[in-house]
């Protein structure tokens, strides 16, 4: 029933394990917003055929003697901080909390890259650890910035615009930036980051429907912010492990 409204406003699907959750919040908040939408409507409506010019025609300035309209945008606060503490707060604090985030062999670990006007994907390769990077080490052949010196570096390589992910195992994704501030924004899997140069913050999710959706850069970032489009595709963990295998390592074997 709560969820119901998501449908009738057309809401993406939900592809992630912690979707529902979000989607849950998200009917709640939209159907208070629909009772507030009407009620105000309503309210509006009333001040306008009560104190019409041809039933009032002397202006008074005694202003409002009734404190019904307080007593109602305090029950509104009150509804407000419900959500925000009682969901939202709450759902971020778990997804923040260093302690909750994945560990282990099953776990896919990897980078996200902004720039402008791209995605570059940073996968750990077959040691599941991520390379060392640094800034004065980003060129054409290295867009990521992988320290050669780093044994961790030896099997990473890199994905231009395409995030794949399989269903069913929990995915970190370090999200940072090259240039200006951009956003990672992966609706279907109720998961959003900032981009922020000089930082790389984590972000996780474990998908839970195999699809192909587009991803979208939630900061405007310049000019071809609108460009800056790149998709995720969720497939099954034998169909990523097949196409994991398969890739190429950034650096060349010395």
């Amino acid at each position: 029933m709560i969820e119901s409204i998501n449908d009738w406003i057309g809401m993406h699907e939900i592809a992630s394990r912690h979707g529902n959750v979000g989607n849950h919040m998200l009917g709640l908040i939209h159907w208070f917003m629909l009772v507030l939408f009407v009620g105000w409507s309503a309210f509006l409506a009333v001040i306008l055929v009560k104190f019409r010019r041809s039933k009032n025609p002397k202006a008074s300035y005694k202003g409002m003697t009734s404190h019904f309209s307080t007593h109602i945008e305090i029950g509104v606060v009150i509804v407000e901080v419900v959500l925000l503490l009682g969901f939202a707060f709450p759902l971020w604090a778990k997804w923040a909390d260093a302690k909750e985030r994945p560990e282990g062999d099953n776990v896919v670990n990897l980078r996200a890259v902004g720039e402008q006007y791209r995605w570059t994907f940073h996968y750990a390769g077959s040691d599941n650890l991520v390379g060392m990077t640094a800034h004065d080490r980003l060129s054409g052949a290295n867009p990521v910035g992988l320290v050669t010196e780093d044994p961790n570096s030896a099997d990473d390589f890199v994905s231009v615009n395409e995030l794949v992910v399989p269903v069913g195992r929990p995915v970190v994704i370090q999200v940072t930036s090259k240039d200006v501030i951009h956003g990672l924004a992966i609706i279907p899997m109720f998961a959003q980051q900032d981009a922020i140069p000089g930082s790389e913050i984590p972000m996780w999710f474990i998908p839970e429907k195999e699809g192909e959706w587009n991803i979208v850069c939630a900061q405007l970032c310049g000019a071809g912010h609108a460009q800056m489009v790149a998709y995720v595709k969720a497939v099954s963990s034998d169909e990523f492990d097949d196409w994991y295998g398969s890739q190429n390592p950034l650096l060349p074997k010395s």
